[in-house]
């Protein structure tokens, strides 16, 4: 039986097509099975619908700066020992 937690790492070659008919359907059955599951996939399908015909955006220097600035930030936190 495949749990939510391995179906979702697993979401990308699910959506991509990428693995063999016998663990698709395997995989399948869980999303038929399993409304939380259902529902991510579903939205993910609609959400790359939408965003296949759309041109990437260049974001202005002073966002990725301070995106940056934010994502170095959390990465160094995560480093840190816990107390």
């Amino acid at each position: 039986m495949v749990t939510c937690k391995q179906f979702l790492q697993e979401l990308n070659a699910y959506l991509d097509d990428t693995v063999d008919p016998e663990t698709k359907q395997h995989w399948q059955a869980h999303v038929d099975a399993c409304p939380n599951c259902f529902v991510i996939v579903d939205t993910t399908k609609k959400t790359l619908q939408v965003y296949k015909g759309v041109e990437p955006q260049t974001l202005p220097e002073d966002v990725r700066s301070r995106l940056w600035q934010a994502l170095e930030k959390k990465m160094a936190a995560k480093k840190q020992p816990q107390a």
